[in-house]
Formats: C-alpha cells, structure tokens, sequence
C-alpha cells in the first residue's frame, strides 16, 4: 500500500542523514552493501539496495529511492563521464522500475546515487536530482554535484566554467573514489605511524593531482593521518624511493613538545607501512620526483 507523500519524504530526509552518520562521521571511505541493506526508519527495514538490480523501488514509494553502479561491466552500459554527468539506461521493458524512474524526474524527488568502488563496496552521492529523461534514448542523466546542473550543456562550457567544473570532478568524483581505493590497500592504515582511525586519514597524493602526472590512481596514493599529510603536503616530511620517512633538518632541532618529537621527529627513519598487495604499492619513479622537492628545501 503506498505510503503518503510526507512519509516518504521523511523517509528519504532520514535515508540522507543516516548516511551522514555511517559514511562521514564515522570516517568511512566505502560501505558494504549489507550494511546499506539493512537501513531501518524506525522499526521498518528498508534496504537501500536492490539484489540483482541497479534500482531501488521501495513498492509502497511513489518514486524511485535509489539506483547504482555495478563494479562489473553490465548489458546496460551505464556511465560517468569526464564532465561529472552521469547516464543511467531505463530497465528492459515497460513500466515498473521505469515509471518510478520517470517520476523521480518530474517530480524532482531526491535520491542517493550508489557508485561501486570494488565488488560489494559503495560510495554514496546524495541528495542527487535527475536533470534530464530522454524516453527515445531511454536514458536519464544527472550531475554528481548540483552546481554542475547550474552550468548548462558541458559541450557549452566557456574557460571559466571548464575550470570549475573540473574542480567540482575532481573533488567529487575522483577524490573519493582515490581515497577508498587507497585507504583499502593500506587497510585503513596510516603509512607512517600506523594510526587506524579513518575518520582520521586522508588519502595523500605524490604527485600532486593538479600536476599533468598526479593521476588519481592507487600506486600515486599514501594513507596518511592528517598531520602526515598535511607535513607531506608541505615538504616538511619525505618519503625516499626506498620507502623511508625523511623529517626536514630545521623541524628535527626543533623543540615543541611531545607531538612534535613522537608525531614527526620519532618518524625519521622509519619505513612506512606498504600495501599486501604488490601492485598496490607506490610507484617508486613518483615517490623520487617527489622526494626531490623535499631535498631541495
């Protein structure tokens, strides 16, 4: 039986704030597709999820509540383009799934937009409103910002709104998907100290990524804790080809304290913590050019 309009309002207002919770407070970089299906309002369970589908129909929503990416290549072809926009097929056949995808549109109901990661592990993006239905095309298509939808067509785009638009990709599409994949391969790991609290690590980046070679790979990535990363960031720290944390002269005379001499000093000559997986690892050429600016303070 459908539910009122209010309800399912709340519902999805709720749906964004316990997302809120699990994902960015807790420090979370991916979530697991058991724990998405096990969303409560209340009492009622409500997965976020649909097995074997890339849409969630909730039966008593008016509209669709969420729909996903598959980590493996699908008959539907579904995509994200370099512009931030994705484009999501209708299913197979009439009515359905479909309609409540439509209504989703015209109506303008939020939904979470579920990005895979790797096999099972999902990055939310939400509020997300579709902006556009073709029924000939039988495609929607929606910006993984909103601003985005503010700009117009890409192809459009003059210099000022091809630069910002990039940001806007690269902080919200490249930039998360690079973390969780870097904080997988360091088990949620800070590469110099060992800190395990995500909530507390960033995914650093050798080469930095407005650089043309900073690509936003796992092998140009380091899990650091935040005052790493920020010492990393600002030359303050090194990292040899060899794998070994170099602290700059100055900052090893220093006297200030106790995080000063465990949380940087005490690192100096330390090896960091690499991934179990080979290919995973830091690319060795990246960490030298790098190592270079340090050097050269």
């Amino acid at each position: 039986m459908p539910i009122s309009p209010e309800r399912e309002r709340a519902i999805r207002e709720d749906v964004f704030r316990w997302l809120d919770e699990v994902f960015i407070g807790q420090g979370g970089y991916e979530i697991h597709s058991s724990v998405l299906r096990d969303y409560h309002y209340g009492n009622e369970r409500i997965p976020l999820l649909d097995r074997g589908k890339g849409i969630r129909n909730p039966a008593n929503f008016s509209s669709t509540l969420s729909i996903m990416s598959g980590w493996k290549a699908n008959k539907y072809s579904d995509y994200e383009s370099d512009d931030g926009w994705v484009t999501y097929h209708y299913r197979e056949g009439e009515g359905g799934d479909n309609t409540k995808l439509v209504r989703a549109w015209a109506n303008g109901d939020p939904i979470v937009y579920f990005r895979a990661v790797r096999e099972g592990y999902y990055i939310p993006y939400y509020p997300i409103v579709i902006a556009e239905n073709d029924p000939i095309a039988r495609v929607v298509r929606f910006p993984l910002d909103q601003a985005l939808s503010f700009l117009g067509d890409p192809s459009s785009y003059d210099e000022q709104k091809r630069r910002y638009a990039e940001s806007i990709v690269r902080t919200r599409l490249h930039q998360p998907v690079f973390r969780a994949r870097v904080l997988h391969a360091y088990s949620g790991t800070c590469t110099v100290c060992d800190l395990r609290h995500t909530e507390l690590l960033d995914a650093a980046h050798i080469i930095p990524d407005a650089d043309e070679l900073g690509v936003a790979h796992v092998t140009n990535g380091l899990a650091m804790c935040k005052i790493h990363h920020a010492a990393y960031d600002r030359s303050l720290m090194g990292i040899t080809p060899d794998y070994e944390v170099r602290i700059d002269r100055d900052l090893l005379d220093e006297v200030d304290g106790p995080m000063l001499r465990h949380g940087l000093q005490d690192m100096h000559g330390r090896k960091i913590r690499l991934p179990a997986s080979r290919a995973a690892r830091p690319d060795r050429d990246k960490l030298a050019a790098r190592f270079e600016l340090f050097a050269a303070r």
